[in-house]
């Protein structure tokens, strides 16, 4: 048995799925697919757009979920970091890896408030919020300092457009061997670009459908 196959955290997860597949927002018919495209890869419109779809979880899969986790616990990891918590379903599974690794530190960030206070109450229920620090506000702030010297893995999942900078604010604290995990990496073209150069410093695949995942070269 594990933290994730455990009561309380194994029916919190189930009942968040379901709520987060049940999930709309009024806003979402506003944009085309082509709107929605460009916006996606917008550096500097992504607080407008993820702010206006606030009711939608974004959350990642129960499959990509169970990837966390143990990528996570086969390392070993102590220390991670993740942008974009939303209503915190990636931050529960990495966080339950944190507990059966011994305890750790996980730094995550979300710049919508409610999102936060639901990712806080999600965390608390799932007992794991003593390992969590949730930082509000704008990523590019947020982790720009007061990060720990040494991480272990780094999960993006929030503005796609700003892989390639939240990587750049994280990566000389990545030790050699962490791990960097991107959810929808294909809608960030530079960011695949710059892990798979063979001199980006990263060994890099595609993983599943939708993930990136890559490791720092020593």
């Amino acid at each position: 048995m594990t933290t994730l196959t455990e009561t309380p955290l194994a029916p919190l997860l189930t009942r968040l799925f379901k709520e987060a597949a049940a999930a709309t927002s009024p806003a979402i018919a506003r944009y085309s697919s082509e709107e929605r495209a460009r916006l996606l890869g917008s550096k500097t419109e992504y607080l407008d757009f993820y702010g206006s779809l606030k009711d939608l979880w974004l959350a990642v899969s129960p499959e990509t979920g169970t990837l966390l986790y143990m990528l996570a616990r086969s390392t070993g990891a102590r220390i991670i970091v993740e942008f974009g918590t939303s209503f915190g379903i990636s931050t529960l599974y990495l966080a339950a890896a944190l507990r059966d690794n011994g305890g750790g530190r996980l730094i995550s960030t979300e710049f919508e408030p409610s999102k936060v206070v639901r990712a806080k109450a999600n965390l608390t229920e799932g007992g794991l919020l003593d390992l969590v620090e949730i930082r509000e506000g704008d990523a590019l702030e947020t982790l720009s300092k007061d990060l720990p010297d040494r991480i272990d893995l780094l999960l993006l999942d929030g503005a796609k457009a700003l892989y390639p900078e939240i990587l750049s604010l994280v990566e000389s604290r990545l030790r050699p061997g962490a791990l960097v995990i991107a959810d929808n990496a294909d809608f960030s073209p530079e960011y695949l670009k710059r892990v798979r150069s063979p001199a980006g410093g990263y060994m890099s695949t595609p993983f599943g459908d939708d993930v990136e995942l890559s490791m720092r070269l020593g």
